[in-house]
């Protein structure tokens, strides 16, 4: 859908904005509002419930019982690297010391303040490269375009309405993400714990969450499905600094996507590398985190032959007896991951022990049985990814649909009246 411009431009004389609607006013920011910091509060002060809600730099943070603020305000994120971004709150609440809170000076429609700020791109002018940290100072000092009262509630109805449609499709968006997850996942827990004959006999595995698998699979443990010579071991327990031009080595940081990256590792020494010579990973192996996100199982990329592993990463190096892609599945499979998930013990993070890392229960096919099994993962995975990229890939275009527009509103490039006009009478 497109929408008319303003009749009339002038330049605004601020290097961002170029033109203006002609009667828009042109303002310092603290002009329009008062911008300051909250006050500080202690993390046990907040709870996961509780009366008033607490704003902290990147949104709500939780509850505490008391407030410092009333009314509607647009909210700034203050430090972080998320620092610029915009939440709004309203009736009682906490700001804290990482929120700035957007006081109107004058009469203004706190959504379109929110809003023209978001367009802003306020993070720009963040200070400090070691925790970023945003200058309210120089943020108050910038110049804006200021519509006329009426102006700004048409613009906020406006954008009200049309990011709400947006949103939705967004949220339908994400709900098709989870589900082709979930029926990802399911496939692959079908096919390395039933096979892909569903004919074939079945037997009682033994193994209570593993239930029935085929007659002629073998049951055994993790460790006994390791290269000879080799063992399921953690990595290095004290890396020291980072060393330019060192050994690159996995944290379990390092696993939080679908695949390890290939550059971006913490180095260590040589000579601390060599001293952990038994943890060091190569093109084949496995690695799989025992610390935090306990049992994601990660393959080893080529272009991180010859790395190492801390202490919150193991590595199995797969022996003859069984395909390493399959090995993988299966690790990742529902079944593995929640056996994986009721060993883990830790208050402060989960982990699991080498012990019961190593005595994992593994299903072993045949090995020709195991590479079908791989084969038709990889094209059905394949298949899944596919349609997950596509999906995110219009979730991504949506998100640039929703700044375009919402910047295209608060700076008069479009002119909104008679679309929210439109609105109200097909209302009423």
């Amino acid at each position: 859908m497109s929408f008319p411009r303003y009749p009339e431009y002038k330049d605004s004389g601020v290097e961002w904005l170029e033109k203006v609607p002609g009667h828009w006013d042109i303002s310092a920011l603290k002009r329009v509002a008062y911008l300051h910091s909250g006050e500080s509060i202690t993390a046990e002060s907040i709870d996961t419930e509780g009366q008033y809600p607490v704003f902290g730099g990147n949104g709500l943070r939780g509850y505490t019982d008391s407030f410092t603020h009333e009314g509607h305000y647009a909210l700034i994120g203050r430090q972080g690297a998320l620092c610029g971004n915009i939440n709004y709150a309203k009736g009682q609440f906490w700001a804290s010391e990482h929120a700035v809170v957007a006081t109107p000076v004058r009469s203004i429609s706190t959504v379109w303040l929110g809003e023209l700020m978001r367009a802003m791109d306020l993070n720009q002018y963040s200070v400090s490269a070691a925790q970023p940290g945003l200058s309210v100072e120089i943020v108050s000092n910038l110049r804006i375009p200021v519509p006329p009262l009426s102006e700004q509630n048409a613009i906020a109805a406006f954008l009200s309405h049309e990011t709400a449609k947006i949103e939705g499709l967004m949220a339908e968006k994400e709900k098709l993400i989870a589900l082709l997850k979930e029926k990802r996942q399911a496939v692959i827990s079908h096919a390395v714990t039933k096979g892909l004959d569903p004919t074939a006999p079945m037997k009682d595995s033994g193994v209570e969450w593993l239930g029935e698998v085929p007659a002629h699979w073998e049951v055994s443990q993790l460790k006994y499905v390791a290269r000879d010579g080799t063992s399921i071991t953690y990595g290095i327990v004290q890396a020291g600094p980072h060393v330019e031009g060192g050994i690159p080595y996995i944290k379990t940081s390092d696993m939080s996507g679908e695949s390890l990256p290939l550059e971006g590792y913490s180095r260590t020494s040589r000579e601390i590398d060599q001293s952990y010579s038994r943890s060091k990973v190569f093109f084949g192996d496995l690695v799989i985190a025992i610390r935090a996100s306990v049992g994601k199982c990660l393959p080893l990329p080529e272009e991180l032959d010859g790395a190492n592993l801390t202490q919150g990463t193991a590595k199995i190096s797969p022996g003859e007896c069984v395909e390493r892609d399959y090995l993988l599945n299966l690790i990742n499979s529902t079944g593995l991951q929640v056996y994986f998930d009721s060993m883990a013990k830790g208050a402060t993070f989960k982990e699991i022990t080498l012990d019961m890392l190593r005595r994992t229960p593994v299903l072993i096919p045949p090995l020709a049985e195991q590479r079908d099994i791989a084969r038709y993962l990889a094209t059905e995975l394949k298949s899944f990814q596919n349609l997950l990229q596509e999906t995110e890939k219009a979730i991504s275009l949506l998100k640039e649909r929703r700044t375009a527009l919402i910047s295209a509103a608060v700076t008069g490039q479009i002119d909104v009246r008679g679309p929210v006009k439109d609105e109200q009478e097909q209302a009423a």
